[in-house]
């Protein structure tokens, strides 16, 4: 009996092992698995494979070849001369609350006052399709027409 007894418990024994072994070796399911989570052992860009570098290069050249983003090719002190040359100086700067809100790559903030800049001035900016060069407070500001995103700002050129 004792020896039936002690096979019975090694059969059961082997048979939770076997059942509570089965969900391990199951099939993680969507989002559960990869080992790619976002635990503190596992920071930076490990996770992404290829798949973050085509998503990049597919989103930057989405409209014929061209860049989405544009970087504004001129510097403070050009755009500062250019403004102490046509005596665009004495601008005030945006209050603190706005000026924080005035960020690249954010929408303009509703209400701000925008000015247009001088034809004499523009002629000089460099131009790209899509964009236009505003004057907002104090500073010199590159803004995508059909989305209203900040592109690009030069702080201080007019004040």
């Amino acid at each position: 009996m004792s020896k039936r007894r002690g096979l019975t418990v090694v059969l059961a024994t082997l048979v939770t092992f076997f059942l509570s072994a089965t969900p391990v070796l199951a099939n993680p399911g969507n989002g559960n698995g990869g080992g790619h989570g976002n635990n503190a052992a596992n920071q930076g860009n490990n996770g992404n494979g290829h798949k973050g570098n085509a998503k990049q290069k597919t989103e930057r050249f989405k409209n014929g070849g061209k860049p989405d983003h544009v970087e504004s090719d001129i510097s403070y002190a050009v755009a500062r001369q250019l403004a102490v040359n046509l005596g665009l100086t004495g601008y005030q700067s945006l209050p603190p609350g706005i000026a924080k809100n005035l960020a690249r790559g954010k929408p303009l903030p509703p209400g701000i006052a925008k000015k247009r800049v001088p034809a004499s001035m523009l002629g000089q900016l460099p131009y790209y399709p899509g964009y236009e060069w505003k004057i907002i407070g104090d500073n010199l500001v590159l803004i995508a027409l059909s989305t209203a995103v900040v592109t690009a700002i030069i702080n201080g050129v007019f004040d």
